[in-house]
C-alpha cells in the first residue's frame, strides 16, 4: 500500500477547477451545466467568459484573503465544462496566466483541460502546451460509430488515435474517456472501444459508467420506451472486461473508474477532490470548497456575468458542512480511491461492517488489519452498497 503523504506546514495548496460552459452540441445524455448558443446576451457570451472567469479569480482571492484563507501555490489546474477548446487557445492560456499572477503555480503544476476530438487541431495543441497546459483529456466515449450516435456524439471515432497524436507532439500527456453502458452497446462494442484507445497508447484512461439522469434528452425517451436502461449484471461484466484489458495493457485502477500506467500518471486533481481538498470553482455553476465551506455559483452565464459586474461573486449558495457530514463524504470518496480509507474514520458502530464486507470479498483483507479499507475488485463493482453500509 502507498502510504499517505505527510501534512505540509503553511498554507495548504489549492486545486483549480474553471468551467467553460459552451458545447457545440448538446448530447443526450448529458446533464451538466452547458449551452450551445455562442451569444447569450446579458455579458454571458464565449467572447466576454474569459474576462468574466479572471474577474471571479480576483474577487475569489479577495475573499478568501480576507477570511484568513491564504494559499501557498496552485498545485493542479483543471479546464472543463462544457468544452473548454470551444474557446480559442489564447483565451484559455489566457485565463491560466491570470491565475498565475495571482498565486504561483506549484513546481510541475498539473495542468488539464478537456477536450472532443473535434475539437482541436495540431497548431491549437501545440498553442496550449507553449502556454502551460500539460495534460489534455479528450470525450473519446466510444469508437463504435452506433454508440456515439446514441450519444450525440459527433466526432469521428477514426480521428480519436489522430488528436492523441497531436496532443503527443506538442509534449501534452493525453487521458482518454470512455463511456460503457449505452443503450443497444453489446459487449463486444465495449471491447473494440477499450482496445482502440489502449492501441493509442494513452497513460491514463477513465471509463464511466453511463447514468441516465431524469432531465435529459435520453431520460425522455427512456420514459417513452424508446430505449432500455442499463442492466446491473451487463453493467457489471463490462467493468470486470474494461478492467482486464487495461491491466493487461499495464494500466492499473487507482479509483473506481480510473487507470494509470504508474502513479506519476494520475490525475492529480481529481485525487485533490476524493481526498478532500480545498478547491476553487470558477464560472457558471461551478462548486468550490474551503476547509468544510462549500458554495456553488449562479448557473447561466448572463447571470454570472451580471453579478460579476455589479462587484459581487456570483454565489447562488453556500454551506458550511459539518462534521458528520464531512465523515460521511470522506468515506464516500475515499473509499473508491486505491489508497483506502482509515478504518477509525469508520463510526463505531458501522466498524462490524468492515469485516462483513471482508468476509465477502469486497474489502482487501490484508489491508484492513493494517488498518485501511481498500476495496477489491468484486468490491469496486458494489462500491455504492459498500459505502452505504459505513456511513451513519
Amino acid at each position: 500500500m502507498t502510504p499517505a503523504p505527510p501534512v505540509a506546514s503553511g498554507p495548504p495548496d489549492l486545486s483549480v477547477y474553471i468551467h467553460v460552459p459552451f458545447c457545440a452540441v448538446r448530447c443526450g445524455y448529458c446533464d451538466f451545466n452547458t449551452y450551445t448558443a455562442t451569444e447569450l446576451g446579458g455579458g454571458g457570451s464565449q467572447r466576454e467568459y474569459p474576462a468574466n472567469a479572471m474577474r471571479e479569480m480576483d474577487l475569489t482571492l479577495a475573499a478568501d484573503a480576507a477570511g484568513g484563507y491564504p494559499y501557498q501555490q496552485v498545485s493542479t489546474v483543471f479546464f472543463g465544462g462544457g468544452t473548454p477548446t470551444l474557446l480559442p487557445a489564447g483565451d484559455l492560456i489566457a485565463m491560466l496566466a491570470h491565475l498565475r499572477s495571482l498565486i504561483p503555480l506549484a513546481p510541475g503544476a498539473e495542468v488539464t483541460t478537456e477536450a472532443n476530438p473535434d475539437s482541436v487541431t495540431p497548431e491549437s495543441l501545440a498553442q496550449l502546451a507553449e502556454g502551460g497546459i500539460t495534460r489534455v483529456s479528450f470525450g473519446m466515449q466510444s469508437a463504435v460509430r452506433s454508440v456515439l450516435s446514441t450519444l450525440d456524439r459527433t466526432h469521428d471515432p477514426e480521428r480519436v488515435p489522430q488528436v492523441v497524436q497531436w496532443a503527443r507532439e506538442a509534449g501534452l500527456a493525453v487521458s482518454l474517456d470512455l463511456i460503457y453502458g449505452t443503450p443497444g452497446e453489446t459487449l463486444a462494442d465495449v471491447e473494440t472501444s477499450v482496445r482502440a484507445a489502449l492501441s493509442c497508447g494513452v497513460d491514463h484512461l477513465s471509463a464511466y459508467s453511463l447514468i441516465i439522469e431524469g432531465n435529459t434528452a435520453m431520460a425522455r425517451r427512456l420514459r417513452r420506451g424508446e430505449i432500455t436502461p442499463p442492466d446491473g449484471d451487463d453493467m457489471a461484466d463490462k467493468y470486470e472486461l474494461i478492467d482486464d484489458l487495461a491491466t493487461a495493457d499495464g494500466l492499473s485502477w487507482y479509483e473506481v473508474s480510473n487507470f494509470a500506467r504508474s502513479p506519476a500518471h494520475r490525475s492529480r486533481h481529481n485525487l485533490a477532490y476524493w481526498q478532500g481538498k480545498d478547491w476553487w470553482g470558477i464560472g457558471p455553476g461551478a462548486h468550490r470548497h474551503r476547509d468544510g465551506l462549500r458554495s456553488w455559483n449562479v448557473k447561466h452565464p448572463s447571470r454570472y456575468a451580471a453579478k460579476l459586474n455589479a462587484g459581487e461573486l456570483p454565489v447562488a449558495e453556500s454551506e458550511q458542512v459539518d462534521p458528520k457530514a464531512r465523515r460521511m463524504e470522506r468515506i464516500m470518496l475515499e473509499l473508491r480511491i486505491i489508497d483506502g480509507l482509515d478504518v477509525d474514520v469508520v463510526p463505531p458502530a458501522q466498524r462490524p461492517m468492515l469485516e462483513v464486507h471482508r468476509d465477502r470479498g469486497h474489502l482487501d483483507a490484508d489491508a484492513l488489519a493494517a488498518g485501511r479499507a481498500v476495496l477489491t475488485r468484486p468490491g469496486r463493482l458494489l462500491a455504492d452498497a459498500v459505502i452505504r453500509d459505513l456511513v451513519p
